[in-house]
């Protein structure tokens, strides 16, 4: 009897997968639309076929790797069995994410570096933006579960948070490891437990 064979992947995985490498790798002004497609093993005409531009391939790029984090993150939350853990499974998702294999190591935060490589007005670093903000309204909600407190008045404690695990994040893409977002970890347990 043949074994079930799983699917292929459609052009449109094959290009997201392969852009989504060669932009963390490169960055997404030095990586062409030729590199792209040949990566994938497709035809230039299939970017085309399932996105209008580079720009579009781009914030498909952006929103999947939105999608990754909240992956690592849900998975996290999932285990978590006090709003303190909650709090603490964001940065796990993000020491997870730096852990992961990558070609040439981690080399920060995917979205940061591409925010930085596009003008002020680009809708990327806007989508950029609303990531982090999702990220932090997660924290704020969950210090504020913690503290038995309305959401506002968690929000000094949240984005302390929110900006400490940023610089460890940053700090992860220069030394290549997950250590400092777990230090950050350790920093940002403790400040929950502060009264």
């Amino acid at each position: 009897m043949p074994k079930p064979t799983t699917p292929s992947r459609t052009a449109r995985e094959r290009l997201l997968e392969a852009a989504a490498s060669l932009f963390y790798q490169h960055g997404i002004t030095a990586t062409g639309i030729d590199t792209i497609t040949q990566t994938a093993g497709v035809a230039k005409q299939s970017l085309y076929n399932n996105f209008s531009s580079k720009e579009d391939l781009v914030c498909a790029y952006i929103e999947a790797r939105h999608a990754e984090w909240l992956a690592l993150y849900e998975a996290r939350y999932n285990s978590a069995a006090t709003p303190k853990d909650r709090v603490l499974a964001v940065f796990d998702a993000y020491a997870d994410h730096a852990a992961a294999a990558y070609v040439y190591g981690f080399r920060g935060c995917g979205l940061l570096n591409a925010a930085a490589e596009l003008s002020k007005l680009h809708p990327v670093r806007e989508a950029v933006r609303q990531h982090k903000e999702a990220v932090e309204a997660i924290i704020r909600e969950h210090v504020a579960d913690h503290r038995r407190t309305a959401p506002d008045h968690a929000r000094p404690l949240a984005r302390q948070l929110a900006f400490l695990l940023e610089g460890a994040v940053v700090r992860a893409g220069l030394e290549g490891s997950n250590a400092s977002v777990m230090e950050a970890r350790d920093m940002a347990s403790s400040l929950l437990d502060t009264p």
